[in-house]
């Protein structure tokens, strides 16, 4: 197959590759080729080692120890909360809620700020969701006698604004939508959706959980009322993530999960819940998690945004013009806006057949509906492969793809 020739990263790929050991790895003789970032990102050592650093040295119950090395200890973790402040442009760190990830993040809004919801209010969602935004909606309906509406999907994985436009009402009190779809790419016009939203009053929960690692956020330009993430997607360890809210909302929710550390005052009669975001982050916190996630945006943040952001870019056109040269393949999603991520339909083979076999040669992408029903269904296929780039992905990784792309053709063709 003729490669592609095509402008130069904008930073050292080789260079920052070699901050990742789990890159270097080998399996069967054969390197690592790893296309499967919009599941997990691995870490680079920078955040392995600030993760250790913490474990050896520095570890104390956070909040809760006031002797020196507990207050050292909770010293950094709220530092961290500054740092995520500051990254995604929230300015007041009290805006910042640390939670397993954004799956926890989404049901946090829908199970608090949820309860204020009554029978007849709607909710619209989009044909994109992740099911961590279909899901606890759904739920929702189901109990309080919401309405749920869904804002259609266009044949080239657009989000259908005229159609959104038609869903907008007076009983609409919450608009949940994705920034960038997990399995098209899609990146939805958040600030025009938010704007939209505000026409009516309705409040907006944005899942970020495809686009904060990989694009500049800025909350307050978008003027969104929620925004989730997780750690994990973000080169920071699994187990933490993020929900931004604004103050005045945050203030107005009730708890999500109750216990110790989220209280004013508790008596065998009644509870006072302390402010936020404390009264949402319920027993003992994810200490080691949370530094490694101020790590890992510090590393992100000494990289560049803009940088990362072209890299990826360039990888995904890149991509698009190789896996459309390969015969039977259908790339799902083709909208002009797009985040990292090629999905697509190879009539040889099914997609889980299709990892299997790349898979010998260490190529690993995945195969699935990607949690994503919906959106399959949408497109008429029972899932789809995925392979979805990072800044440390090269133009060769994308050529192993395609090759390897043309063996499982020969073995089912």
């Amino acid at each position: 197959m003729e490669k592609i020739k095509t402008n130069p990263a904008p930073f050292d790929v080789d260079a920052v590759r070699r901050d990742f050991p789990m890159l270097a790895t080998e399996l069967d003789g054969k390197p690592l080729v790893y296309l499967d970032n919009a599941a997990t990102t691995h870490k680079p050592r920078a955040v392995i080692d600030r993760i250790v650093k913490f474990e050896s040295e520095q570890y104390a119950p956070v909040r809760r120890g006031s002797y020196r090395l507990g207050e050292a200890a909770t010293e950094m973790f709220e530092d961290v909360r500054k740092k995520v402040a500051a990254f995604i442009n929230a300015g007041d760190h009290r805006q910042i809620v640390f939670t397993s990830g954004a799956t926890q993040s989404i049901n946090l809004v829908a199970h608090s700020f949820g309860k204020r919801l009554l029978a007849g209010d709607e909710i619209i969602i989009s044909n994109m969701e992740h099911h961590a935004n279909t899901v606890p909606w759904q739920m929702l309906r189901d109990e309080k006698g919401c309405v749920l509406r869904v804002i259609p999907v266009n044949d080239d994985g657009t989000l259908s604004m005229e159609g959104y436009a038609k869903l907008l009402g007076p009983k609409t009190k919450l608009v949940a939508i994705t920034q960038a779809s997990n399995v098209l790419g899609t990146v939805n016009p958040i600030k025009e959706i938010v704007k939209m939203a505000r026409s009516v009053g309705a409040k907006v929960l944005v899942d970020g959980a495809q686009s904060v690692p990989h694009m500049r956020i800025d909350v307050r330009e978008m003027d969104c009322d929620f925004l989730a993430f997780s750690g994990h997607k973000i080169y920071a360890p699994n187990g933490v993530g993020v929900l931004f809210g604004k103050y005045d909302v945050l203030e107005s929710m009730p708890p999500y999960v109750t216990g110790g550390d989220m209280i004013n005052t508790v008596t065998l009669e009644r509870a006072t819940f302390a402010k936020p975001p404390g009264r949402f982050e319920a027993g003992t916190p994810a200490a080691s998690q949370v530094i490694g996630l101020g790590a890992a945006l510090e590393y992100v943040n000494g990289l560049g945004m803009e940088k990362i952001a072209a890299h990826e870019q360039s990888l995904l056109e890149y991509g698009t013009r190789v896996l459309s040269g390969v015969k039977g393949l259908r790339i799902i999603g083709n909208a002009p806006h797009k985040a990292a991520i090629i999905s697509f339909w190879l009539e040889a083979a099914h997609p889980h057949d299709v990892i299997t076999i790349i898979d010998q040669d260490n190529v690993a992408v995945r195969g699935g509906h990607h949690c994503a029903q919906p959106v399959m269904d949408r497109f008429k296929v029972p899932a789809t492969t995925r392979a979805s780039f990072s800044f440390y992905n090269k133009y060769e990784e994308i050529d192993a793809l395609a090759e390897n792309l043309q063996k499982v053709i020969k073995v089912f063709g």
